[in-house]
């Protein structure tokens, strides 16, 4: 019995607020295991869909049973993906504010990875947009673009750093408010036995930056809601992505909305394929892809 003046004791469940309390019951493993299977079968609005054939965003002409990655991924977040050669990607931006930073490696030799210099080097051309390399240090041709209803993307930039990041927001956590996209694709990296020296730039989609008269670089925004990039892997790929604010984004809010991607097999580029000899530069680009897949197997 207790008096006015004598605390009673609290139960540690009672300090959380009641509508949390009652939706999860978790005193004793055996609450735990119902309430966690309770959750099951539940959706979010960001989340890898398993099967891929359950994607509910399914690309058009696409065929739902021939997808094997799909995925909603939410604003300041990330994902990452191995791909076999040949695999079709696509990005899709339903609100004009996804803004995917992508870093590709060789996902048989981590060591081999996007070179953002000869990407925009070797087809004379920094404006990443339709049949567009994708090259590595190498010389090889990691990816293509195949498709692009955007033509809004930055290989100048490259990603937000957690100095950046804390000046602008105030925060860079990586599960706060407005994480960075090297602290994104460090855990990323991380998944797949790669650190932080394993980063090189990177590229983005779906927000615009050119190259003024006088040098300076412009943020060009995005091209609206609905548009769509699509690459070929060339090569087994792993995949980084950071769905994050690009760093020339003047507005002084944290502006990123959800991505979706998808993809599904496909075949490689092949002689027959114009692209393949479009320019000196890019079929040497795909002799040694060729030569380098052919000697594996692939």
């Amino acid at each position: 019995m207790t008096t006015a003046d004598e605390p009673t004791a609290i139960a540690p469940h009672d300090q959380y607020p009641t509508g949390v309390r009652d939706l999860h019951l978790t005193d004793s493993v055996r609450s735990a295991r119902d309430d966690a299977r309770a959750q099951g079968g539940q959706a979010g609005a960001w989340m890898p869909y398993l099967p891929a054939s359950a994607s509910p965003h399914c690309p058009p002409a696409v065929e739902p049973a021939a997808l094997v990655w799909a995925e909603t991924v939410a604003p300041g977040g990330y994902t990452h993906k191995v791909l076999a050669c040949g695999t079709r990607l696509r990005f899709d931006d339903p609100t004009g504010d996804a803004c995917p930073h992508l870093l590709l490696f060789n996902a048989l030799e981590p060591t081999e990875r996007l070179n953002v210099a000869d990407t925009r080097k070797i087809p004379w051309q920094a404006y990443l947009g339709e049949n567009h390399p994708l090259l590595s240090g190498d010389g090889r041709v990691l990816a293509v673009v195949t498709g692009d209803s955007s033509g809004r993307h930055d290989a100048f930039c490259g990603t937000t750093t957690d100095a950046w990041n804390e000046r602008k927001y105030g925060d860079a956590r990586p599960h706060g408010p407005s994480p960075s996209g090297r602290a994104l694709f460090l855990k990323a990296a991380a998944k797949h036995g790669l650190s932080r020296r394993d980063l090189p730039p990177s590229l983005s989609f779906f927000q615009g930056v050119r190259v003024e008269a006088d040098g300076e670089l412009a943020w060009r925004g995005s091209a609206g809601p609905g548009t769509h990039v699509e690459l070929l892997a060339e090569m087994p790929l792993l995949v980084l992505v950071a769905n994050v604010a690009h760093p020339l984004d003047p507005r002084p809010g944290y502006v990123v909305g959800p991505l979706r991607v998808h993809a599904w097999r496909a075949a490689a580029t092949g002689p027959d394929d114009p692209r393949f000899t479009a320019t000196p530069e890019l079929h040497r680009a795909y002799l040694n892809t060729v030569d380098y897949c052919e000697a594996r197997g692939l």
